[in-house]
Parts: structure tokens; sequence; C-alpha cells
């Protein structure tokens, strides 16, 4: 993609995010070839965990590459019950990045597919969630959504949460006029060494030593 402005190339810190599309990954050659982090799909709703997060959990652990877990978000299911789902199947572990809301509508669920609460409904959804993950963790999480999501439940209002934003087509500057960002997926047909198939590609928003010292600060202990 021929991006406007700053591309994600200009970025000295780029990641992954992973999932049960994504099987047999070599995760110390990924690492070799930039991967700096990975965010791990870990449960959806109240009662479905990926099956390929306890495998790729560990194998990102034991190739020293900064790790997270995510959760997609259902609006079928409590907030507190997801969290605790979440809770359940995401271990504490020492130096995890923090835990991440993934909100964007789900037209594809053979379960909740058409449930879209109002935008005020769905703020206060997420708060819930948010609070009690960030209380057993320790750590504030991140909140992942889509251009589309973002707009429609006024998400602008999270102030000082950190936010990983989807827009493949446009920077974030465009697709989220004024919104503060910490990481950007840009691409879901990434090729990466190590990882047979497209995975998603990921910027961290700035320097190495910027990257470092969030890591530390953000990081689980």
């Amino acid at each position: 993609m021929d991006f406007n402005g700053r591309t994600p190339q200009s970025f000295p810190v780029h990641g992954i995010d992973v999932a049960r599309f994504q099987n047999n990954i070599d995760w110390n050659t990924a690492r070799r070839n930039g991967v700096n982090f990975a965010f791990i799909k870990a449960t959806e709703g109240g009662d479905l965990k990926d099956i390929n997060f306890d495998t790729h959990w560990q194998g990102a652990g034991q190739a020293a590459v900064k790790r997270g877990a995510y959760h997609f978000y259902y609006f079928c299911t409590s907030p507190e019950d997801q969290a605790r789902w979440f809770i359940r199947n995401v271990p504490r572990t020492p130096g995890m990045l923090p835990p991440v809301l993934d909100m964007e509508w789900n037209p594809f669920s053979p379960t909740c597919a058409h449930i879209r609460p109002p935008a005020s409904e769905v703020r206060d959804q997420m708060r819930r969630w948010l609070a009690v993950v960030e209380r057993h963790y320790g750590q504030r999480p991140v909140i992942y959504t889509t251009p589309k999501f973002y707009r429609e439940n006024g998400l602008s209002g999270f102030n000082g949460y950190d936010f990983w934003l989807r827009t493949t087509a446009k920077t974030p500057a465009e697709a989220y006029p004024g919104q503060t960002w910490r990481f950007w997926q840009y691409s879901a047909t990434g090729i990466v060494p190590g990882i047979g198939g497209d995975v998603d590609l990921n910027a961290f928003s700035g320097s190495s030593a910027q990257w470092q010292n969030w890591v530390a600060t953000r990081a689980a202990r």
C-alpha cells in the first residue's frame, strides 16, 4: 500500500498478531526477521478459547518475542463473564505485554452477529471488561478497534488508554483524526519468514528506545 504521510516502514519496531489461522510458527526465525512483539488471540466471548493460543504463547516466550494476549468481544455475553473467561485462560506471566480488548462488529458469528447496542451501552460494557481485567493483571489494557467501530461508538472518549488501530489503506492520522495510538495494524497480508501464509503486520508508534521504555513501563512484573 502506498500510504500518504508517514509510512509503516518509517517506524523501526514491528510485530505481528496471530490466531488459529497461523500454524507451526518458527518463532526464532520470525524474531530474527524483525518480529519484536506478538499479540496472540486467546479468547472470544465467554466460552471460546483459540485452539492455537497455548502453542503460540509458549513459542513466542521461548523465542524471547514480547507477547501479549487479546480477547475478541461479543455482545451476547456480559463483560464480567467475558473478562473472567479471558483471565481463566491467560496466565499472569512476568514480562507479558498488556492484555488487549478487541472491539469490532462481528457480522460472521454464528451466534452473535446482529446485536449492536447503542454507543453508550458499548462504552459501558467496554469499561466494565477493562476494569475487571486491569484489576487482575495490574496492567491497563490496550484497546484494539477499526475505523467504523471507533467512529460509530465514540471511542475517542477513552482517555488514558493505549490504542491499537487497524487501518490498511490510510494512515492512522487519516483514518482516526486526532487519536493518538501505540500500535498500527497496517497489513493483513504480510509475509514473514518462519510463518506459513499471510499474517497481520503491526508497527509501534515510536523509536527503538521508546519501545524499550514502553515495555519497561507496561510489561507485567
